[in-house]
Parts: structure tokens; C-alpha cells; sequence
């Protein structure tokens, strides 16, 4: 999980401070020191730790409590101020665009090279068909060699129609030659994937903002690499200012990386997260919530989290049905037991699954290799 390494160090220093026996000041600001810590050495902006630092030392005034106030109440209101301010890092309060059925929603992606867009768009895209969208695929990457192929080849394997074009270099003309095809088919959720670029190529952000005008996309999405650090604030201002995006998915959470520099992005670019990119395979794309992030993150767990993995598992399993008619029959074959197996292994990594447990996941940090199966 990302930033799981930041969860570990959080968690320890709620523990130390619950081993407390008489709880005082001293012991919570050793806790505030060792969390700011953690989220400094995580790449976070050094200005938001200062402000988180500040929050919780407002909301947690010793000087304010009655002096009857018990420990353990005292811990109570620590944990909870920890939490509430840790969401808040996360959470932009600005609401995402959601697709409507029955019309045409477009979808633009922009980013970095190398952040994983194409892929994201492919799993995008099955995210939705999945939930019964007409799903489609655009690809105006006129850049890079290779990346028509790439969406092609990814688009095949999902089962997403797509557009491109092998001779036509413009890519807004590609873009827009796509969008209107499928809108006249009738499909529903249009994603238009685009070349990487940085912040210093000025005729490459030109290049985007004419894509972007001529497909008029109703929600344009950042991917962003979970992996490049403190750099992350600066690129997706950029990226703001000259396409104005309005959601953020962050890629390669399932690495060791630090990946508090995306923390920054949002709080930088005032966009909210909508997905984590959790692996190569396509299924491995999770929705993001900050409070079920948060609590997992902390070790509490997310069990609504666990059951919609399980429900999109078991949607798209052919052999389900049959499964559940023979064991309502008393009845369970080989096959049975093979459809069981495989549906497990697509559930990804022990240690991902336990992470939505309450507990389990905390209990699971810096335990032996074998978790991560």
C-alpha cells in the first residue's frame, strides 16, 4: 500500500503514547514530533506538516481540559484529532465528476512520461464497463513511439473498443476524429488518452490545451507517479494552471516509494484523488476515499473497501453462478474449487486484503515477506 512505511511510523507513535500510563503533554508532543517526522522522511511539503502540526496542537490544548479528564479519554481525543487531520491532508473538500449514464462523458488524461497513463485508461475504462458503462478508448498520443500499440494492446485484453491512427500526426484531430465516432455509436464513457509531457516543454502544454479545446472533455484527469517524490507539487501545478484537471490518480502505490510528494499535489492543486493504481495488472486500480485511505492507513481497516473488491471479483468470475447453484445443491466439484482458487488470487496480496481488516493489517506491518504474497 502506499505509504505504508508513513502508516508504520504513525502507528507506533499512537502505540508508545497509549503505553503511557499517565498521560501528559510531554508524551504528546513527543507523539506530534515522531508523526511529523514520519511525514517529512514520506516527501510531504514541509509547510503542511507545520500546519498538521499545528491543528492537532489546537484541537488537543492540555491547558483546556479539565483537570478531572481521565487518560484514557485523553488518548480517545489524541487518536481522533490524528485521524481528522490526516483526512484533511488528503481531502480537498472538492467533489469529482461522476459519469452519467445514457450520454456522452468524455475523459481526458494528462501527465507526466513515464506515470502510466495508458494503462490507467485501460483500467478506467474496465472500471466502468464493468459497472454497465459503454466504455471506449481514444488514443492521441501522436508522440511516443509505440503508444498506439500499447493501448491497442492493452484495449484487446480488456475487451475496450478503441480508436487511433498510424498516419495522422496531430493529435487534436486524432482526438477529435475518435470522440465524435464514438459519441455517434452511442457510447457512453469516451477516455482520450494524450502524450506525457513535463512543465518545461512549452510547445508540448500548447499542444494539450488545443486537445483540450477540441474535444471539450467534461472531466480532464492527472495521473501522477507516486514515485517522484517532492517534484509532484511543482509538475502538477503546472499541469493545473494549463489544463485545469479535475481529478488525480496516482500510479505505482503498490512500490516502496515514499509518495508523500501526491499528498502535496492535492493539497497544491486543491484536486481530490479519485484512484490508486495498485499494480501492472488490470485490476489492480482502487477507488480512493480519504477516510477509508486514512483508517487503513492507521491500521483500522476498511471493510466497505473489502466487500466492493470481493463484488467486483465475483461480477466479472464466468463460473460463479454455477458455483453458487452446486453448493446451494450440496454439491462441489474440482471446477468448483478451481473457480474459488482463481477468484482469490485476483483478490492480490495478502497484505492488501488485510489492510481493509480492522486490526489485521497493523498487526501484519513489518511481518515476515511471506504476507506479501
Amino acid at each position: 500500500m502506499v505509504l505504508s512505511d508513513l502508516g508504520r511510523r504513525i502507528n507506533a507513535a499512537v502505540s508508545n503514547l497509549n503505553r503511557e500510563p499517565n498521560l501528559d503533554e510531554k508524551a504528546f508532543d513527543a507523539m506530534i514530533k515522531e508523526i511529523c517526522s514520519a511525514l517529512l522522511s514520506a516527501d510531504v511539503n514541509v509547510r503542511l506538516v507545520k500546519t498538521l502540526r499545528k491543528s492537532i496542537q489546537s484541537t488537543v490544548n492540555f491547558k483546556d481540559l479539565p483537570p478531572q479528564t481521565s487518560s484514557n479519554s485523553k488518548k480517545r481525543l489524541i487518536q481522533q484529532a490524528v485521524f481528522d487531520h490526516l483526512v484533511q491532508l488528503v481531502d480537498p473538500h472538492a467533489e469529482p465528476y461522476k459519469p452519467k449514464k445514457g450520454r456522452p462523458n468524455v475523459i481526458m488524461f494528462v501527465g507526466l512520461q513515464g506515470a502510466g497513463k495508458t494503462t490507467s485508461c485501460t483500467k478506467l475504462a474496465r472500471y466502468y464497463a464493468q459497472r454497465g458503462f459503454k466504455a471506449c478508448l481514444v488514443c492521441a498520443d501522436t508522440f511516443r513511439a509505440g503508444a498506439y500499440d500499447q493501448l491497442k494492446q492493452n484495449a484487446t485484453k480488456a475487451k475496450i473498443p478503441y480508436y487511433g491512427s498510424l498516419t495522422q500526426t496531430d493529435p487534436a484531430v486524432v482526438a477529435a476524429e475518435g470522440v465524435a465516432r464514438f459519441k455517434k455509436e452511442k457510447f457512453e464513457i469516451i477516455i482520450v488518452d494524450t502524450s506525457g509531457r513535463h512543465r518545461q516543454e512549452a510547445d508540448l502544454f500548447a499542444e494539450m490545451v488545443q486537445v483540450q479545446k477540441a474535444i471539450k472533455p467534461d472531466q480532464t484527469i492527472m495521473v501522477l507517479d507516486g514515485t517522484i517524490g517532492q517534484a509532484a507539487e511543482a509538475q502538477s501545478s503546472a499541469f493545473k494552471q494549463a489544463a485545469d484537471f479535475g481529478a488525480i490518480i496516482i500510479t505505482k502505490t503498490d512500490g516502496g516509494a515514499a509518495g508523500g510528494g501526491a499528498i502535496s499535489a492535492v493539497a497544491a492543486t486543491h484536486t481530490p484523488i479519485i484512484f490508486l493504481g495498485t499494480g501492472e495488472h488490470m485490476m489492480d486500480l482502487e477507488r480512493f476515499a480519504p477516510k477509508p485511505f486514512i483508517s487503513k492507513l492507521l491500521g483500522y481497516g476498511d471493510m466497505s473497501g473489502l466487500i466492493e473488491h470481493i463484488q467486483s471479483i465475483t461480477k466479472e468470475s464466468a463460473g460463479m453462478k454455477e458455483t453458487q447453484k452446486h453448493l446451494a445443491e450440496g454439491i462441489f466439484t474440482l471446477r468448483d474449487m478451481k473457480e474459488q482458487i482463481t477468484n482469490i488470487m485476483k483478490m492480490g496480496p495478502l497484505s492488501r486484503v488485510a489492510g481493509m481488516i480492522p486490526g489485521l493489517g497493523s498487526m501484519m506491518q513489518g511481518k515476515s515477506p511471506l504476507f506479501q504474497l
